[in-house]
């Protein structure tokens, strides 16, 4: 039976932000070097708006060393700064991300095996069709135009199951030679979020 599809394959945008993979994002440990979750602090409600996801409190933990560290939004007036998700930090702790490799001259990165699958879809797609959301908040269009290039397709797709098979690891010897702080693109905490209500 043949299982191969019978046309090329599609990818169809659903507007999905950056910010809806923040959800579980895995970082260098600060403590050990090996493999950290940063997650929303447990116990909270489910956000009402994904965009929430950057003012919700949370929690850096290493199942390695037992490193524990917590982050809340600052405030401004009666509103929440929020993180600004994007580059080779996590945006709350600004710890290197574990999930990351050297890919066609550049750094490739995700938060997570979702993030990987959502990029992997789109990249390994010969037909790519728009969704209706803005390209200024959705992810897809706002990628870099190196990984968008039908060229680069194969060491892109390479590079992303790189990336998975670093998630299957945890110890700082697993560490890729590309997770490593630098410097080179402070995110600001600048997005307002005024709530009705306290975290």
């Amino acid at each position: 039976m043949n299982t191969e599809p019978s046309g090329p394959a599609r990818h169809h945008d659903r507007g999905t932000w950056l910010v809806g993979f923040t959800d579980r994002i895995a970082v260098v440990c600060p403590g050990c070097g090996g493999r950290a979750l940063v997650v929303p602090r447990p116990g909270l409600a489910e956000p009402k708006y994904f965009s929430e996801l950057l003012f919700r409190p949370r929690r850096l933990a290493c199942a390695g060393c037992g490193a524990v560290d917590t982050w809340e939004a600052g405030t401004r007036g009666a509103g929440l700064v929020g993180a600004a998700p994007g580059g080779t930090e996590d945006p709350f702790f600004r710890r290197p991300l574990w999930l990351q490799t050297r890919c066609a001259g550049r750094i490739l990165w995700a938060y997570n095996t979702r993030h990987v699958d959502e990029l992997a879809a789109y990249v390994g797609a010969h037909l790519r069709e728009r969704g209706g959301a803005s390209p200024t908040m959705a992810m897809i269009p706002r990628l870099p135009a190196w990984l968008k290039r039908a060229e680069n397709r194969p060491k892109v797709l390479a590079g992303l199951e790189t990336l998975r098979a670093l998630d299957r690891r945890s110890t700082a010897a697993d560490r890729s030679a590309a997770a490593h702080e630098r410097g080179d693109r402070p995110r600001p905490y600048g997005s307002l979020y005024f709530r009705g209500g306290a975290y």
